[in-house]
Formats: structure tokens, sequence, C-alpha cells
């Protein structure tokens, strides 16, 4: 990781944007405060004031979130109006020293766009969670970059995110047959 260190930097004092201030969203926000970043976010639908205050982050145009951003993290869902929602166009507005996360869907990011982005200098790196084909092929370009981190979106694999999820799943049994609506229904 040595050989790494002139090319990284720290959180402090960076501007992230949060594309998608949902649930994950804001626990992505609230993890970055602790590391002193600014803090855009744009979002189909813009949080109250209340959300946006306690978080300290502030809305902003998607355009405006990816000129201004020096770290940009996908946070929505994979619907008809999201898909390929990055692709050149967006790649290419971000800043050259920028790094783009997603760990929400893979069919949010045009994959082509993507390698070209990193194998172009025209973002500084990526971290992905997810791909557009899951699993993805032994040949995906990805896997050969230098500039960008993988990963096998398994992060709630743990034993504790286990138990947590049963619950959740139980209680939102138990709201059904008391004729109340289950929370966190992803699709209705």
């Amino acid at each position: 990781m040595w050989q790494h260190r002139h090319h990284s930097y720290t959180l402090a004092g960076k501007t992230v944007g949060i594309v998608g201030l949902g649930r994950i969203g804001r626990e992505v926000a609230k993890r970055c405060r602790a590391f002193e970043t600014q803090l855009l976010y744009h979002d189909p639908v813009r949080a109250d004031r209340s959300i946006e205050e306690s978080l300290n982050a502030q809305y902003v145009p998607f355009l405006d979130l990816l000129t201004q951003s020096d770290i940009v993290t996908l946070h929505l869902p994979l619907l008809p109006t999201t898909k390929h929602l990055f692709g050149e166009s967006e790649f290419r507005r971000m800043k050259p020293s920028s790094i783009f996360i997603n760990t929400a869907r893979g069919g949010l990011v045009h994959e082509p766009s993507l390698v070209s982005a990193l194998q172009e200098g025209w973002i500084a790196g990526a971290g992905l969670d997810v791909f557009a084909k899951e699993p993805p092929e032994p040949d995906n370009p990805l896997f050969k970059l230098a500039n960008v981190m993988l990963s096998p979106h398994c992060a709630t694999g743990t034993r504790d995110s286990i138990v947590e999820k049963t619950r959740a799943a139980c209680e939102n049994f138990r709201r059904v047959l008391r004729n109340e609506p289950p929370l966190n229904v992803v699709n209705p």
C-alpha cells in the first residue's frame, strides 16, 4: 500500500457528493460528518430542511454535485429513470481528481463509460461493490485497472447484520398481522 500514498488523500476538508439521500445515503452522510467533510447531495425528492440541517448537507442540482465533489457516492434504487444515470457525460463533468463510489446497483452506471473514465483519467479512481452483471465475468476490464477497488456486494453478510435483518423481517410480519404497514419496503 505504500506505493499508493502519493495518490491518496484524507477525507477531512473534502467535498462529498451523495446521490440519493434515502436511508443509506443519510447513514453515509452521518459518517462523513465525522471526517469534517463538506456534504452536498442530490435526490429526486429533496429532503426536509430539518434533515438537511441535522446532516449539515446542502441540496444542489445533479450537475453541480458532479463538478464540485471530490468524492461522489451513489445510493439510489435501480429504476427505469435511474438506469445508466452515470455515463460518459457525467464522468467527464467530474473533477479529474475525484473518486466515484457505487455500492447501490450496477445498472445505475454505464460500465463501459466508467472503464473509459478510469483508463483515460477523466476521474482518479473508483470503489465498486456492484457491477452491471453480477457476478461479473472474469474478463471484466475493471479487474485489470489499478485505480479501482472492487468488492463482492457482501457488506451486509455479517452475523450481526443477519440477526438485524431477521429481527426487522419478523417485526414486519407482526406489523402486517396488526393491519399496520410494513417498514422499509423496497419493492411494494
